[in-house]
């Protein structure tokens, strides 16, 4: 009995051994154990087409779960190293429909909408303010109010003074403008507006004004200028808001200049920079909010010099795989640069690989990603 109690515990330590060894194997070779079956329906051939009997009734029969058809070429993009978060294609992914921008002493209120559906709701907000319109230009995307100077309403919401109005008192002519032009992203509107007052006294200022002004030419808003026009968008776009449902459209302001303000530069099919028609400090904010929205880590930048470090490696370039769980997360790395320079009125946009970068991610792929977060 004792040799037969020693076999038995022989033949336990050796099946805890086999069992220990197919676990260990098994932890080291991760997925390669298990099989991963995640892209076989990729490369899995089609087979032979479902043939009904002659007896049935073929409009009984139809797919409960279609599946779409996809050619060899298509194959290799449905698995990436490395999906991007689904880029702003349209406005209507915008968190919020009225918000108020700055940037540079400049304000203005970016709509979720087309200028044709946004002109018509600013006319009946000039109107319901007392403002009118005196003057209106669907191809310049300006409206221009009657004189504010004689209506209550207007003068408290362009914040005159509350003195009784006299036609022959010595105040300065107050007017208010705004213009409507597409946005910088697809299918958005932004509106800017400006409270202008004539000269007192001078002969220029006494029939003034008597036509549409033109847009440029004024000097860069104050700072109380600016507070008064952040509260005026502020105001308009809560009207805008709550007329949403009764929305008309324009014919006319739809044929307002709806060219693209950011292009795409190809060659042969390959992206080479990204040209934007905007001044230099709002193409730099752009640039950055498309960068920050698309999870691109940027790890110094110089707007003066007009360039920005990034991290564009893929996730699979970023995973330190199974060492991961014996060191601290790695640090972001530069990779590529982000290079703004103005050029023939615009601002151009362009790419560069860092010398040593030995990764998937090239320069073109960087512009095509920004493209698709900033247009």
């Amino acid at each position: 009995m004792q040799v037969l109690s020693r076999t038995r515990k022989f033949f336990a330590v050796r099946r805890l051994a086999g069992a220990s060894g197919l676990l260990l194997i098994m932890a080291t070779a991760g997925c390669g154990v298990l099989d991963d079956r995640s892209e076989s329906y990729v490369y899995e051939k089609e087979g032979d087409e479902l043939t009904l009997p002659e007896s049935a009734d073929s409009s009984r029969f139809s797919q409960v779960m279609p599946i779409r058809k996809i050619t060899p070429a298509d194959g290799s993009k449905m698995y990436p190293s490395d999906i991007p978060r689904p880029p702003d294609m349209t406005s209507e992914i915008l968190e919020e429909n009225y918000l108020v921008e700055e940037l540079d002493g400049r304000a203005w209120l970016l709509v979720n909408d087309v200028p044709g559906r946004i002109w018509p709701a600013v006319t009946t907000y000039m109107n319901d303010q007392g403002l009118g319109v005196a003057h209106d230009s669907p191809q310049l995307g300006l409206l221009q109010s009657e004189l504010a100077n004689f209506n209550m309403r207007a003068r408290d919401l362009l914040e005159l003074s509350s003195a009784p109005v006299d036609a022959t008192a010595a105040e300065p002519k107050v007017i208010l403008q705004v213009r409507i032009a597409p946005g910088v992203r697809r299918k958005t509107t932004e509106i800017q507006v400006r409270k202008l007052a004539s000269v007192h006294g001078s002969e220029e200022g006494s029939a003034w004004p008597g036509e549409l002004l033109t847009w440029n030419g004024v000097p860069e808003s104050s700072a109380d200028q600016l507070a008064l026009q952040k509260r005026l968008l502020a105001d308009m776009g809560e009207f805008l808001k709550a007329r949403e449902e009764s929305k008309s459209f324009s014919r006319a302001a739809s044929g307002m200049d709806t060219k693209p303000l950011v292009k795409l530069i190809s060659e042969n099919d390959t992206a080479q920079a990204i040209g934007m028609d905007l001044d230099y400090g709002r193409s730099w904010a752009e640039v950055n909010r498309a960068l920050s929205e698309s999870d691109i880590v940027v790890l110094d930048l110089n707007r003066s010099e007009g360039w920005l470090f990034v991290d564009f490696r893929s996730a699979d370039e970023r995973d330190p795989g199974w060492f991961s769980w014996f060191s601290d997360k790695e640090k972001p790395r530069h990779t590529h640069t982000v290079n703004l320079v103005e050029r023939d009125e615009q601002v151009r946009v362009t790419a560069d690989v860092v010398d040593g970068y030995s990764g998937d991610k090239r320069a073109e792929d960087l512009l095509t990603q920004l493209f698709d977060y900033l247009y």
